[in-house]
């Protein structure tokens, strides 16, 4: 049975995707010519320069990192409608703009976290997204208190819950999509590895280290290429 014939009757698909699914929502990617990490990233998304140079970062932060009017795609509504309709196990993201869960999918693994969800270092308490925004400057709680977002920094390890989730997801699946990224940032990227399935279906402009082992490569850009296995399974 071929991945496109396996897509058809599969009720234990799994999406992997990074931050190529959101650029069609104006998000713009990390490692392109002309994306957001064209500047170092490792430096100024780490914990050390949030630490060290804490108003500088979240000048930075807050300019380049938060879009919170970008709308879901073609591609994240249609994962939400598959997991719906029992074909999706779920969704594992790299990135942190919350879209799939506007879109409607419930079960999403987050690996590095969200921009959506914030905390306060001192006392614990949350604060959303806008709230952030509506802060000037450096945002500070209402003991004083630093509020950071809910996202793993450079320099920071992913949470063991999360990747436990992850893991088990990838144990579970048939047939694997991914797509949006390099799959060069690791520990996430390795994460591949866990995968039970023997089918993977590529989608992403660019050549990747995985795409020897698809069976399927795809290159139009995640809408279009999500309603193309979308057509495949209403056939």
């Amino acid at each position: 049975m071929t991945s496109l014939e396996k897509i058809k009757v599969s009720k234990k698909i799994l999406f992997f995707g990074g931050a190529g699914t959101s650029t069609e929502s104006g998000i713009p990617d990390f490692r392109s010519s002309g994306g957001i990490y064209s500047i170092a990233p490792e430096e100024w998304l780490s914990s050390r320069y949030l630490y060290k140079h804490t108003d500088k970062f979240y000048d930075f932060y807050k300019s380049q990192m938060l879009y919170p009017n970008a709308k879901p795609n073609r591609g994240h509504e249609i994962l939400s409608r598959w997991e719906k309709e029992g074909r999706l196990l779920g969704v594992i993201t790299q990135n942190i703009d919350g879209l799939h869960q506007k879109a409607g999918s419930k079960n999403v693994v987050e690996l590095h976290g969200s921009v959506e969800r914030n905390y306060c270092q001192t006392c614990s308490k949350t604060y959303s997204l806008e709230e952030v925004i509506e802060k000037e400057g450096t945002p500070r709680c209402d003991c004083g208190g630093l509020i950071r977002p809910d996202v793993v920094l450079y320099g920071e390890m992913l949470d063991d819950g999360v990747v436990s989730k992850a893991i088990d997801l990838l144990n579970q699946a048939e047939l694997l999509i991914v797509a949006g990224s390099s799959l060069v940032v690791y520990p996430a990227a390795g994460m591949l590895q866990y995968f039970g399935g023997d089918d993977i279906i590529m989608i992403n402009k660019g050549a990747t280290s995985y795409d020897s082992r698809a069976s399927l490569v795809l290159r139009n850009g995640f809408s279009q290429d999500m309603e193309y296995l979308d057509q495949i399974i209403r056939e």
